[in-house]
């Protein structure tokens, strides 16, 4: 038996204010204990986690402590490989950003898209302009997409925007899921998002520590720092019920931020009885005209993380929030997101681009959001995830089968989620291979398809081969 002390739920250590979403003092708390703990105490945690019941936040700070302990890392990441495959199988889903629009009203230090950013044209797409962006991304297989604007008075342009998006079909094309990341709407505007029919709501603190946010956002409506950490809140009462967090690495000590990222997913999960959806951990990258971020200001800053630190955090975050959705973006390197991809990450973009309407241009570069570092078109990352022993998805089954919230939680807990998740990973997979695949990537994902559809349980296996046979004589669109 382990002589290390036991791990106490937080309130029986240290008083956690029920009144508050984050409570900063705790936070700092645990941290402080965490880098006391032994290596005996990593590990129960590490094995503890390999129950997919989650960790308590001090048992998760222990872990963020340890950048500094290689073999430790080696043993979060393979735990975070073994409970995202018990969970969800070996499938990543792709999506697709698509920005609208860069006109903004705030001043964010680190966004290039920020008001004073004076050389930026701004420009807002058109119905027609958005449908031609939809339609590209259509012909490279994208059947998900995450609609994207700037911070403007205009909220009836993004209703009409996730309208043409929707409508918009080409040849095969279509997208079925929609999620969005927006300014904290207001309640009535939550209803009126889902109304239209949105997939996921996606809204990053960016950081939780309050005095760095108020530093980093000097003006505009996004100064207000509880107005975005409630939104989640409004969107719960609305009947949003599928929500996305995050935030964004490097604006301060990632310790704390994603200590206080997982305290929040757990404020929802007891309040609401579900937690977020999925959560991104985007790390900063350079933003033309940000005095935080340009090419001459970014080095400088102190909370850069390694690419050790990063591999520790999405690993954390898996073993902290198992049944949560990991989201890893094109801001990483090809080499990272391969070595990521079996490492508890569930959700991937590809091809992407963050200018408004750079899906039409070829040079994207000063124009964007900031800088990505994986310029892949979408078949070779989707080469390179078969490679890496996955399956590719582009799955929008359980949002458009009702199995959200509450719903979606109590098949993720038991582990019967996975009956869902493979053969509708194997039934779009099929469909991106006969429609949209290089002849390499085509051959590749045959031989990864076949072996996959033999780990079925025996009925789902022939019902899903009879759907398969389905989609060879031509019919689409089919799932569980």
């Amino acid at each position: 038996m382990c002589s290390h002390p036991v791990i106490k739920k937080p309130q029986d250590k240290i008083k956690w204010s029920n009144e508050k979403i984050i409570d900063e003092a705790f936070i700092w708390q645990a941290l402080e204990a965490g880098r006391r703990a032994g290596t005996e105490q990593v590990k129960w945690i590490i094995t503890k986690a390999l129950e997919k019941k989650g960790l308590s936040l001090e048992e998760t700070a222990v872990l963020l402590c340890q950048d500094q302990q290689p073999e430790r890392l080696s043993e979060v990441l393979e735990a975070a490989r073994r409970i995202k495959e018990e969970i969800y199988g070996k499938r990543l889903v792709f999506f697709a950003p698509l920005y609208i629009g860069n006109q903004c009203v705030n001043n964010c230090l680190y966004c290039a898209y920020r008001r004073d950013h004076r050389g930026l044209e701004r420009r807002t797409l058109s119905p027609g302009e958005i449908t031609r962006q939809v339609e590209i991304l259509e012909d490279q297989g994208h059947k998900r997409l995450l609609m994207v604007a700037g911070d403007t008075p205009d909220f009836q342009s993004n209703l009409e925007a996730l309208k043409t998006i929707y409508a918009t079909r080409k040849n095969q094309g279509e997208i079925r899921r929609v999620n969005v990341n927006l300014a904290p709407p207001t309640l009535d505007q939550f209803r009126e998002l889902k109304a239209v029919g949105i997939g996921t709501y996606q809204c990053f603190q960016e950081t939780y520590h309050r005095m760095t946010y108020q530093y980093m956002h000097p003006d505009g409506p996004k100064a207000d720092y509880f107005w975005r950490l409630t939104v989640m809140d409004r969107a719960f009462q609305a009947g949003v019920d599928d929500v996305s967090t995050g935030v964004l690495l490097g604006l301060f000590d990632y310790r704390f931020d994603v200590a206080a990222l997982v305290m929040h997913g757990q404020y929802l999960d007891k309040r609401y009885g579900v937690g977020p959806h999925a959560v991104s951990v985007p790390r900063l990258r350079v933003a033309h005209g940000t005095p935080l971020c340009d090419d001459n200001t970014l080095e400088a800053n102190k909370y850069l993380l390694s690419d050790d630190q990063f591999k520790l955090v999405v690993g954390v975050i898996r073993l902290a929030l198992p049944y949560t959705g990991l989201i890893l973006t094109t801001r990483e390197t090809p080499a990272m997101r391969q070595e990521l991809f079996n490492a508890g990450v569930s959700q991937v973009s590809a091809g992407s681009q963050t200018e408004v309407g750079g899906y039409n241009r070829e040079d994207q570069r000063p124009a964007g959001q900031f800088e990505i570092e994986d310029r892949r078109p979408l078949d070779e990352v989707v080469r390179n995830v078969v490679e890496s022993g996955n399956i590719p998805s582009f799955c929008t089954a359980c949002y458009r089968k009702g199995r959200t919230g509450e719903v979606i939680m109590d098949l993720l807990k038991p582990g019967t989620i996975k009956n869902y998740c493979l053969p509708n990973a194997l039934l779009t997979f099929k469909e991106y291979l006969m429609d949209y695949a290089s002849r390499g990537t085509r051959e590749a994902g045959e031989k990864q398809l076949a072996g996959q559809l033999m780990g079925l349980e025996e009925n789902m296996r022939a019902e899903t081969t009879r759907r398969l046979e389905r989609l060879e004589n031509g019919e689409r669109d089919l799932y569980f």
